[in-house]
């Protein structure tokens, strides 16, 4: 699926998959390799094709809720910790390999994904602490994770708030730049969301206008990233239309 070409196409067919996906989990309840595909494309579904914010909230609650699900079927004790302090969940972080990064991942992943649905509700904003401390432990193990995807929502997750709200735009940049290097360029989703979160905070049009032309100006295609590509490309085109308006 994220190989091909045509985002409508797979709008039109990812519910299908979908219902394959919540049938083979009703039916296997406990079974890793079908819960973490199933919170991954909910999580995708939500962030990309829903139609509306309830559409919104629903997959990405879904998505949320099987990722979850495959992180308490096989670490219970971290399973534990994500409901108390953040030291809890560093701690029972340690005990953890490799092994569980994609486990670890995807609920971060799928956790960010929610919060965003759910960006009007203050306690679910006052999660993202919890959410950096999962990524920053999958940057730990590798740091080129997924094409540079983790860095990716780091980058977003860190320029939430400017400097003077004690935002940490520094740190943003790097994760963004760091995005851009895993995936030797491949993944135009790091310069779009490095323009439309960055570059616009900062208030920096020259950077934000480079960027998105370099997406536009940009090969698609790419082992695993095509689709995602081209949803970039789709994006860059409405966020560079509306630039002088931003920046006036």
């Amino acid at each position: 699926m994220m190989n091909q070409e045509d985002p409508e196409l797979v709008r039109t067919a990812a519910p299908a998959y979908l219902l394959m996906l919540d049938a083979l989990v009703a039916t296997y309840p406990d079974e890793e390799a079908f819960l973490i595909p199933a919170a991954k494309l909910y999580g995708a579904y939500a962030g990309v094709f829903a139609n509306d914010k309830e559409q919104t909230k629903r997959m990405a609650n879904r998505s949320k809720s099987y990722a979850q699900h495959a992180l308490c079927e096989n670490e219970e004790d971290l399973c534990l910790a994500l409901d108390k302090k953040i030291e809890n969940i560093k701690t029972e972080l340690t005990d953890l390999d490799e092994d569980e990064l994609v486990l670890v991942y995807t609920y971060a992943a799928s956790w960010a994904s929610w919060i965003q649905a759910n960006s009007t509700d203050w306690d679910a904003i006052a999660q993202l602490p919890k959410v950096k401390v999962l990524f920053n432990w999958v940057l730990k193990y590798d740091p080129d994770y997924d094409n540079g995807t983790a860095q990716i929502y780091m980058g977003v997750l860190e320029s939430q708030l400017p400097p003077s709200l004690g935002g940490r735009p520094d740190l943003a940049k790097a994760h963004f730049d760091n995005a851009i290097r895993a995936s030797d360029g491949k993944n135009l989703m790091a310069k779009v969301l490095y323009a439309q979160q960055y570059a616009r905070l900062m208030f920096e049009q020259e950077l934000h206008d480079r960027l998105l032309n370099e997406v536009l100006d940009a090969e698609a295609q790419a082992e695993g990233l095509t689709l995602l590509n081209q949803l970039a490309k789709q994006q860059a085109k409405v966020l560079l239309a509306d630039s002088e308006d931003y920046f006036e």
